[in-house]
């Protein structure tokens, strides 16, 4: 009897244009417009070679340091190309300038680094911050040999050789030790993707609320057949959860499919892990829908207003209509959100793109369980306290 229900309800609800929609076709056609809306700001802000003139004065052709620098970070070979440079004269300089040819001149003089700009932008801050780190690695360079010298060493190669490899150490040291933990497929555009995951998990709550609502006695015909029956409640309300449950799965699954195959969305070297945050989102979202199918005592259109209404409040605090929204409710009321499955979902999978650690992860996983089997629970507390005068 039990996977005789699981396919009649498997039937039934594949036959819900309603459920249908909201199951398998809004969130990819969600996914659909987050790509047509997205996919072109990484590349419009991403930060393009810089036309840039040096003046090639004698101080510039007497400094190796700033020879060899600008010439590395102009090197078209080297696949980190930062400027486009040219050398000229002072005049020439300013007059590329004028004619807004280049973001920005440099020049030495008297050893100290000018720098040339005519307005203030992305480019022309990367200029001279640039042409400070440089400026401030000579002095290292300059103070470090003049101290050893000092101390009676020799400027021999070897000197040199140990002298480049004591001021890299500075370097780092003066940097704060700071290491690149992010992931390979770091985009901060993946962080929409990752909410429509999280709503596509809270949806299956409509689906929870369906089957369960199925089996109820005040609200479907099949409800009162199976009050009356011989059958276990419990075990036709699981079959029907389970096949609702297993709808919701292939939803999440046709998702996924859309986004990995259709709009090449890179998910990294972690899917396993955003598959299995899925599973468990999904059972949460379930949980919440037979909650509000058994203690809402309203009919079916109540019922799916309710689970929307959720869901979205839900994803609106997690973040999904801007990022800002989930650092302001984590500061002033974190209480809601640590109760929040959708955040719980989003902070799991914030998890894996901001750290090199899963404890973050684990931890919003096992919440996620722990909500949704606290769900089912007070749900059947509610079933095994309904009773019908007639029906």
């Amino acid at each position: 009897m039990f996977w005789h229900n699981f396919k009649y309800t498997v039937k039934t609800l594949l036959g819900d244009k309603m459920l249908i929609f909201w199951t398998f076709a809004f969130p990819v056609i969600l996914g659909a417009f987050f790509y047509m809306a997205f996919s072109d700001i990484e590349d419009s802000e991403k930060l393009h070679v810089i036309d840039i003139a040096v003046v090639e004065n004698t101080g510039f052709r007497e400094s190796e340091m700033w020879k060899e620098s600008l010439e590395a970070l102009s090197d078209e070979a080297s696949g980190e190309q930062v400027f486009c440079t040219k050398y000229v004269s002072e005049e020439e300089a300013k007059r590329l300038l004028s004619e807004k040819e280049i973001a920005g001149y440099f020049m030495l003089a008297d050893g100290e680094p000018q720098v040339t700009v005519a307005s203030d932008g992305i480019n022309e801050t990367v200029l001279k911050y640039v042409v400070e780190e440089i400026y401030q690695t000579e002095e290292i360079v300059r103070n470090t040999a003049e101290r050893r010298i000092q101390q009676g060493e020799m400027p021999t190669a070897e000197f040199y050789e140990q002298l480049s490899k004591e001021v890299m150490n500075l370097v780092d040291s003066e940097n704060g030790g700071i290491r690149d933990i992010s992931g390979a497929n770091l985009s901060y555009t993946i962080i929409e993707f990752y909410t429509l995951i999280a709503m596509t998990c809270l949806y299956g709550g409509i689906l929870g609320m369906v089957a369960v609502n199925q089996n109820l006695a005040n609200m479907s015909s099949k409800g009162k057949r199976v009050s009356v029956s011989p059958v276990g409640k419990s075990r036709m309300i699981l079959s029907s959860v389970l096949a609702g449950y297993v709808i919701q799965m292939v939803g999440v699954a046709l998702l996924f499919a859309f986004t990995i195959f259709v709009l090449h969305v890179d998910y990294g070297n972690h899917l396993p892990l955003i598959v299995l945050l899925a599973l468990c989102g999904g059972l949460a979202g379930l949980s919440v829908g037979i909650a509000i199918a058994v203690l809402v005592k309203s009919g079916d259109n109540v019922k799916t207003g309710i689970v929307i209404s959720v869901t979205m409040a839900g994803c609106f605090l997690s973040g999904m209509m801007g990022i800002t929204m989930k650092y302001l409710v984590d500061k002033n009321i974190p209480l809601l959100n640590l109760l929040n499955p959708a955040n719980m979902i989003t902070d799991g999978l914030y998890a894996l793109y901001y750290y090199d650690t899963f404890d973050r992860y684990w931890q919003n996983a096992a919440s996620l369980l722990v909500f949704a089997f606290s769900m089912i629970l007070f749900s059947v507390l509610g079933l095994r306290r309904q009773k019908y005068d007639s029906i």
